[in-house]
């Protein structure tokens, strides 16, 4: 991206999100940018709760080139793109805006991958293998939309969509029953008092410990001895969980790495270049651990 002059044109990203100021997006794409050689500036941007699509507008009028959708906002993205890949329309949700063509959303596409981040980091990271096993999901909102379908496709014998408000989980069952029929898994929906025990992968994806739970909304017994107990949140708002799951005899595990698998998928989706995830979550547990 280098000119005559050695001047350089940098592409503006952001993470969306309301609250965002506690977002390790900047670090991770900061980063990936520099690991990659791609001209690449990445920022923070706090929208109102009623100004989100407004934001993206300004963004876009500003220059960015893309952006990163987090809480409360993944059900409103896909609206305000003219394309969706197959797995934001699956999931009704997305975490990725392109804002291919500048201002024009006739160029705009939205994508999600919050499942694709999960389970590499499921499968990679933890080690775990996600065949054949059973699952229970506890969430039903933009981040339990988002994960299912990838979730659906590594093929675990049983998923359970578990919510506070069934209806809300059981018209996400039904919109991807298709899918769940296709990889050979027993997909269900349920209320949080009696989801079921014993489950191999445990997945919190409601926003319990971002309201600071001291616990997930589900009985204990939900987890088998050994179990991999996963909350989508990181930092000090999961650590509450992560004891929980821990003298239950589970092995916790919060969101960071997942953070930045998915993170690696949107760039992929925005520049063309496949980062590596490893070093880059090395470092963000580093510079957290030192309290920075």
């Amino acid at each position: 991206m280098t000119s005559s002059n050695a001047t350089f044109s940098v592409d503006r990203y952001a993470v969306l999100g309301n609250p965002v100021a506690h977002s390790r997006s900047p670090f991770i794409h900061a980063h990936f940018a520099q690991q990659t050689g791609q001209a690449v500036d990445y920022g923070r941007v706090q929208c109102p709760l009623d100004g989100f699509a407004h934001a993206v507008r300004h963004f876009a009028e500003q220059g960015g080139r893309g952006c990163n959708v987090t809480v409360p906002f993944k059900f409103e993205a896909p609206a305000l793109a003219a394309h969706c890949t197959s797995r934001a329309r699956l999931a009704g949700a997305a975490n990725v805006l392109r804002l291919d063509g500048g201002t024009s959303p006739a160029g705009w596409w939205a994508d999600n991958t919050d499942g694709v981040g999960l389970v590499r980091d499921i499968v990679g990271g933890a080690q775990v293998p996600l065949a054949g096993l059973r699952v229970l999901l506890v969430g039903a909102g933009g981040a339990g939309a988002g994960v299912l379908g990838p979730l659906l496709e590594a093929g675990p014998a049983v998923v359970v969509l578990a919510n506070r408000t069934l209806d809300k989980a059981q018209q996400l069952v039904q919109r991807h029953a298709a899918l769940a029929r296709e990889h050979g898994v027993t997909l269900t929906a349920s209320g949080l008092l009696d989801p079921g025990h014993a489950f191999d992968v445990f997945i919190n994806a409601s926003a319990s410990s971002l309201q600071g739970a001291a616990s997930p909304p589900v009985p204990v017994q939900v987890l088998k001895p050994g179990a991999l107990a996963m909350d989508l949140m990181y930092g000090p708002p999961v650590e509450p969980f992560m004891a929980w799951a821990r003298a239950a005899g589970a092995v916790p595990r919060d969101g960071l790495g997942m953070l930045v698998e998915q993170a690696a998928e949107a760039f992929f989706f925005w520049r063309g270049v496949r980062p590596q995830t490893a070093p880059v979550l090395a470092a963000l547990r580093a510079e957290m651990a030192a309290g920075r």
